[in-house]
């Protein structure tokens, strides 16, 4: 099974991974902006992540066809298997990305992508507290580089969005506060997929058939009681909904599995490479389409969080007892 930090790659990248990489570096890197323009304010939240997932699902089974790993799956599936595997991750998946699509609407593309790399320090810190990895002392310092670029952006896009007229509580409340608690929730996430592709041995494509139809159930027993599902009562289920709208739920899915595939093939450390191509992919896409150059703080914490990605990849922590041996 392949997580966000997941399982170590080969040494060498071959044509398809390289392909694997290009593509979710696009997705990754306009994804923001699609959604932006695509999904509507009148479009319920919900509503995009439940279809997200569904199309997730139906794209996951057709490649386990396609590779012939859906025919031995009788026989060695398990529900409590699959719940103690899937279970938690996908109900934190679920509220992630909810709170993704709500900052989505209320925060500057380039903005959006920086902050959401935050995640990876929750990732590493969860990581040390769940399976005990270490980081190296260059690790450590390019997690505080990372820390130092989200309070610049945190600080710069509330300034921003006041001067420019629109209510910067609504910025901090509904744009910068979920995308954080969002990285939160994608380290712990990532932190037990990690231990359970290690203890289940799941591939990829299953554990995303079963994390989204578990997220999915998630969501759909929170409707009982949330806003979103009194607006699906009142409005119905594709309120809001253009033919448009599809483009970004398509894309986010096969984001989800391009992330499994990358992950699984090449290893954690071109996956970070991967993100940091993808934040300049946003910066270019919105100064093409938006026609709105990157703001000063976007400009100085952008090569923070260049650089710290950068050298949180390239020197992982090594057991000084085994170097030695």
């Amino acid at each position: 099974m392949a997580t966000p930090n997941g399982v170590k790659g080969p040494s060498k990248m071959g044509p398809k991974v390289l392909f694997y990489s290009i593509l979710l570096t696009l997705q990754y890197g306009a994804q923001p902006l699609i959604s932006k323009r695509c999904i509507g304010k009148e479009v319920i939240v919900t509503s995009s992540v439940l279809t997200c997932e569904i199309v997730k699902v139906i794209c996951a089974l057709v490649l386990m066809v396609r590779d012939g790993s859906l025919k031995g799956l009788a026989k060695e599936w398990t529900l409590m298997g699959s719940l103690t595997a899937s279970g938690l991750p996908a109900a934190i998946y679920a509220l992630q990305n909810s709170l993704l699509q709500i900052s989505y609407r209320s925060l500057d593309s380039l903005t959006f992508s920086i902050l959401n790399q935050t995640k990876i320090f929750f990732t590493a810190f969860f990581t040390f507290i769940i399976l005990r990895q270490k980081q190296s002392v260059q690790q450590m310092g390019a997690l505080c580089l990372l820390i130092m670029a989200a309070v610049l952006l945190s600080v710069g896009e509330g300034s921003n969005k006041s001067s420019s007229g629109v209510n910067p509580e609504q910025v901090l409340f509904y744009g910068i506060i979920p995308v954080l608690v969002a990285s939160v929730l994608s380290g712990l996430a990532s932190s037990l997929c990690q231990w359970a592709s290690q203890v289940k041995k799941h591939s990829s494509y299953l554990m995303t058939v079963e994390m989204s139809i578990v997220g999915s159930l998630c969501l759909l027993v929170s409707t009982l009681k949330s806003p979103d599902g009194e607006a699906i009562k009142r409005r119905g289920f594709f309120h809001g909904w253009t033919a448009l709208t599809m483009v970004p739920v398509i894309s986010n899915a096969l984001g989800g599995i391009l992330v499994g595939l990358v992950t699984s093939h090449a290893g954690g450390v071109r996956k970070g490479f991967v993100i940091v191509s993808a934040l300049l992919v946003t910066a270019l896409l919105q100064f093409a389409f938006e026609g709105k150059p990157p703001s000063l703080y976007c400009l100085v914490s952008l090569p923070l969080v260049i650089s710290s990605i950068s050298l949180y990849q390239k020197y992982p922590y090594l057991d000084k007892k085994k170097k030695k041996v």
